[in-house]
């Protein structure tokens, strides 16, 4: 059976997509919440992020050639703009710290 013909991860995939989207179009109106719904949201963007670390890591380590392909494509896009996909997660992670100072000062 190859990578995405597993029920598991086409759930997951599908789940990690529509969370992203969720979360992307409720941070259009990050600077109308309080304190509160700040926090939430990024306890809510790093619960997210953590989720997409595992999903590629299975990608990386998976033997399908789908999977190895996919996680190529994705390091194409990024070299484009000049980054790694480490360097994507390190940058989402010192925004996330850097929103959640903002909302200790």
């Amino acid at each position: 059976m190859g990578f995405f013909d597993s029920e598991v991860v086409q759930q997951e995939a599908k789940q990690l997509f529509e969370d992203y989207q969720s979360l992307t179009q409720l941070g259009g109106e990050y600077g109308k919440f309080d304190r509160e719904g700040k926090k939430i949201f990024i306890e809510k963007m790093e619960a997210l992020m953590e989720r997409y670390k595992i999903f590629m890591k299975r990608f990386e380590l998976s033997e399908d050639f789908m999977a190895k392909m996919t996680i190529e494509q994705l390091k194409t896009q990024l070299s484009q703009v000049g980054i790694t996909p480490q360097q994507m997660f390190d940058q989402m992670h010192l925004t996330l710290e850097r929103m959640k100072s903002e909302i200790e000062n």
